[in-house]
């Protein structure tokens, strides 16, 4: 079993560096990464947001009920930020802006980003150049749907590195690390951010990286 590690604790939750690959849900090779923590704590654990499979950074972990309905009722009012950097080759349409659309589920269980707005996946974002080619992402979702960044940057006609789903150009992993969560609980305000991972295009991100104040208002 994969050794896990923690980049916050409370008495109420944990934030964990959840490694790229670790599922959310168990599967015939391994178990859920929430049931992985448990066991490496000792505790009863209980999720209240989830990253996609390939998907490194950030995760949310309540570790008794009452804080589990606390933290998931933010999620539901979408009173937690959330941050995240991606890396992506090729020339997007928009450099910084709103991503916004109706998401439609097509074949595969892929997503495709509609221009009608009846109920939009949202996404405040800014690039940067990485090196010549690349491009680095950081992005704010106002929404939660299902592949939502990596559809929106499939949108903008950069996918992200790794995502072979989505056309993505090859990588070792995919590139998209949910970076930072800022929320407020019984009274005090958190901004938790995950360390970098060691691999791929994320060695090249400048070492004094910070989110930008038009993303933050």
């Amino acid at each position: 079993m994969r050794e896990l590690t923690l980049v916050f604790q409370h008495p109420d939750f944990y934030v964990l560096n959840k490694p790229a690959g670790a599922p959310m849900h168990a599967n015939d090779d391994e178990r859920s990464v929430v049931h992985q923590l448990a066991a490496q704590t000792g505790e009863t654990l209980y999720p209240v947001h989830r990253l996609d499979t390939p998907t490194s950074g950030a995760l949310l972990i309540a570790r008794n009920p009452a804080a589990a309905a606390s933290l998931s009722a933010l999620f539901a009012e979408r009173s937690i930020t959330k941050f995240y950097l991606a890396i992506a080759a090729g020339k997007p349409n928009k450099k910084q802006g709103l991503i916004s659309g109706d998401m439609d589920k097509v074949r595969r269980g892929n997503w495709r980003l509609l221009r009608s707005q009846n109920s939009p996946a949202q996404t405040r974002f800014i690039s940067y150049s990485l090196e010549p080619g690349i491009r680095y992402y950081i992005l704010r979702p106002l929404t939660g749907r299902t592949h939502q960044l990596r559809v929106a940057l499939k949108s903008l006609g950069a996918p992200i590195c790794g995502d072979t789903r989505y056309g993505g150009t090859p990588a070792d992993h995919l590139q998209l690390h949910a970076w930072q969560l800022r929320f407020d609980y019984q009274g005090q305000h958190f901004a938790v951010t995950a360390p970098l991972p060691d691999y791929d295009y994320f060695r090249l991100l400048p070492a004094d990286l910070q989110i930008p104040e038009q993303l933050t208002c």
